[in-house]
């Protein structure tokens, strides 16, 4: 099962619209992973029309109208990987310590809002993920999103790619 995790995309604020590359991973994808801070509905009806399957929440920055539709935490079970998406975790410092105490019986979380893409792993296993920002580098040196597979309930292959810069 292959995953395409992404978050804080900030459209139209931030790009006008999801990057190329970034919508070519869709078709490849059996679930697609966003983090929040979506920016706007008509990005979500895009990755709704056009991903197999979307596990999706609202960040801070989301109105009334993707709050709605969204949940603040979202879970699901892939092959026997439980995975969990949610928008904020607080402070870098302490991070893994504080999630797993939060989400004891996930295997992977999920998150966004720093825009700094984040691979680290709790004392307890939970695996964290932080795919960074496709739309937002802020002080990254690129814009990013993540792949990962999923087989037997193991998550493989994670991998972070790099956008070139917009133009």
């Amino acid at each position: 099962m292959r995953l395409l995790l992404m978050s804080d995309t900030h459209v139209p604020r931030r790009a006008k619209a999801l990057p190329a590359r970034l919508l070519g991973e869709l078709p490849r994808a059996d679930v697609v992973v966003h983090a929040g801070d979506w920016g706007d509905e008509a990005t979500l009806d895009v990755l709704e029309d056009r991903s197999r399957r979307l596990l999706a929440v609202y960040g801070n920055n989301d109105g009334p109208g993707l709050r709605s539709r969204l949940p603040e935490v979202a879970y699901a079970e892939l092959e026997g990987l439980r995975l969990g998406v949610v928008h904020e975790t607080g402070p870098a410092q302490g991070r893994e310590s504080r999630c797993a105490a939060r989400f004891p019986d996930l295997d992977v979380l999920v998150f966004g809002h720093s825009h700094i893409p984040w691979d680290t792993t709790a004392a307890t296993g939970l695996r964290l993920l932080n795919p960074g920002s496709p739309t937002d580098r802020r002080r990254q040196p690129h814009c990013t999103y993540m792949t990962a597979t999923v087989t037997a309930g193991v998550l493989e292959s994670v991998e972070l790619h790099r956008l070139p810069p917009r133009r």
